[in-house]
C-alpha cells in the first residue's frame, strides 16, 4: 500500500472526523450507489421491453418478404420459394396469402387478419401455432389444419380473439370476405364455414387478438385469386443480416419484385426504444453527478479540517503530488464504493423483478403482459466507468486546493 492510498483511507475511517463529515460522506456513497442502480434498472427495463418485443414480433412475422411490384401476385411460388430457400443464410422460405375478412360466431363479429399458409412449412417456421389448445397444441402439422369429416376446412385463431368472441376448438365459425363473385344478382361476397381446430398463444397481443390462419388453398378460394400467393415470407439464420439478405434475395428473383425487413417495418418502434435508452441514462445520470457534486463538499471540508496535518506532511517532505493524490484516492474510494454497491443492488433488483414478473402490464397497450427486465452485463462497465469519472472530475478542486497549501501560514500560529 503506497503512502496516498494509506493517508487516504485513514481519513476516510477517522474516528475523530467531524459527524457532518461522516453524514456527509455517507450520502455521497449512497447517491452514487442510488444513481448507479437506478440506472442499471432503468437500461435493464429498456433492455427488456427491445429485446422481448422484437422477439416475439419475429415469432409471428418473417424477417425478409418478398412480393411482386403492383397489384399482381406471385403465380410460380412454389419455384421461386424452391431456388431462394437455396440461398446462403437463409432458414425457410414460405408462401402465403393475407386477407381481411369477417369472423362471425354466436351472433358475434370482428374483422381479422386471415393468413393463408402452407401447414407443414408455416408450422417449422411459426412455432407459436403449436402452443394452444385443441388440435393446433399436436406435433403433426397435417393435423392442425386437417378439415373435418363434412370437409369444412380447419382455422386457427389466437387466444385473445377467441375469449373476446368465446369460441373454442370444435366450434363453427363463418368467414366473409369483401372480395365478393359476380353473380345473376350482382357482386355478392364470398362466405365461407370454417372449424375452429385450435387456439394458438403466440404471446403477442396483436397477434393474438387479430390474426387467424387457415390452409393456403383455403385463402385462395376466399380471395378468389387462384392458385397465386402475395408474399415470400423468409426466415434467416442471423436476423441481424436481414439488409444484406434482402438485397440478395431481390437480385435473384428479379426486377419485378421488391423486399422488405424487419427493420424497415419496425423502424419507429426500435428506433423510438434506442432514443428512449439514451435520454434515460441521461437524465438518470444525473443523480450519479449530484452525487459527484456531495464528495466535492467531503473533499472540500476535508482539506479544511485536514489543513493543519497537510501543513505538516508537506513540511516532513511529501512532496505536492503525493498530497493532491490522497484526495484523488479518498474521492475515488467514494465513488468505488458507492458505485460497487448499486452495481450490486440494480442488477439484484432486475434480476428479483423479471424472475418473478413483479410489474404487471396492460396487453392491450403495452403487447406483453409484464415489464421485462433484461439486465445486460456489459452496461455495467460504460456504467461503473461513467460513475468513477464523475468522482475523480469531483476530486480535481479540492485536491489542487490542497497541493497549494503553505505551510509557513498555517503553522505559523501553531
Amino acid at each position: 500500500m503506497n503512502f496516498e492510498w494509506f493517508v487516504a483511507l485513514r481519513y476516510l475511517r477517522s474516528p475523530h472526523k467531524p459527524a457532518v463529515l461522516r453524514l456527509i460522506t455517507l450520502l455521497s456513497v449512497a447517491g452514487v450507489a442510488a444513481g448507479v442502480a437506478t440506472l442499471v434498472i432503468a437500461l435493464s427495463v429498456n433492455t427488456g421491453f427491445r429485446e422481448t418485443l422484437r422477439d416475439r414480433l419475429l415469432g409471428v412475422t418473417a424477417h425478409v418478404n418478398l412480393t411482386r411490384k403492383g397489384s399482381e401476385g406471385i403465380r410460380d411460388y412454389h419455384a421461386l420459394a424452391e431456388k431462394l430457400a437455396a440461398r446462403p443464410g437463409v432458414r425457410s422460405a414460405t408462401p402465403a396469402i393475407y386477407q381481411t375478412v369477417l369472423l362471425s360466431a354466436g351472433g358475434r363479429a370482428r374483422g381479422i387478419v386471415l393468413k393463408g399458409v402452407d401447414p407443414g412449412l408455416e408450422s417449422r417456421s411459426a412455432e407459436f401455432l403449436g402452443r394452444g389448445e385443441g388440435q393446433a397444441a399436436r406435433a403433426d402439422a397435417a393435423a392442425r389444419f386437417a378439415p373435418d369429416a363434412d370437409g369444412i376446412e380447419a382455422l386457427l385463431v389466437g387466444k385473445i380473439l377467441a375469449q373476446e368472441l368465446k369460441i373454442g376448438a370444435g366450434d363453427y365459425v363463418t368467414l366473409t370476405s369483401a372480395q365478393g363473385r359476380l353473380t345473376p344478382f350482382g357482386m355478392l361476397p364470398r362466405t365461407r364455414r370454417f372449424r375452429v381446430t385450435g387456439i394458438f398463444d403466440s404471446g403477442f397481443y396483436d397477434t393474438d387478438t387479430n390474426w387467424g390462419f387457415v390452409t393456403l388453398p383455403a385463402a385462395q378460394n376466399m380471395a378468389g385469386t387462384g392458385d397465386v400467393v402475395n408474399v415470400l415470407e423468409f426466415r434467416l439464420a442471423d436476423l441481424d443480416r436481414a439488409a444484406g439478405a434482402a438485397a440478395a434475395i431481390r437480385a435473384a428473383a428479379g426486377e419485378d419484385f421488391r423486399t422488405s425487413t424487419w427493420i424497415e417495418q419496425n423502424r419507429a418502434l426500435f428506433s423510438a426504444l434506442s432514443l428512449e435508452k439514451l435520454v434515460t441514462a441521461i437524465f438518470i445520470g444525473l443523480i450519479t453527478f449530484v452525487a459527484g457534486l456531495n464528495i466535492l463538499v467531503v473533499l472540500a471540508m476535508t482539506v479544511t479540517d485536514k489543513a493543519r496535518d497537510i501543513a505538516v506532511l508537506i513540511s516532513l517532505g511529501a512532496r505536492r503530488e503525493q498530497v493532491r493524490n490522497i484526495f484523488l484516492w479518498q474521492g475515488l474510494a467514494v465513488g468505488a464504493l458507492g458505485t460497487v454497491i448499486g452495481l450490486a443492488l440494480g442488477y439484484a433488483a432486475a434480476w428479483v423483478a423479471g424472475t418473478w414478473q413483479l410489474v404487471p402490464l396492460d396487453p392491450g397497450i403495452y403487447a406483453i403482459p409484464f415489464v421485462p427486465f433484461h439486465p445486460n452485463p456489459f452496461d455495467a462497465l460504460w456504467i461503473a466507468a461513467a460513475s468513477l469519472g464523475i468522482s475523480a472530475a469531483a476530486t480535481l478542486l479540492p485536491a489542487r486546493s490542497a497541493a497549494r497549501i503553505l505551510p509557513v501560514e498555517i503553522l505559523r500560529y501553531e
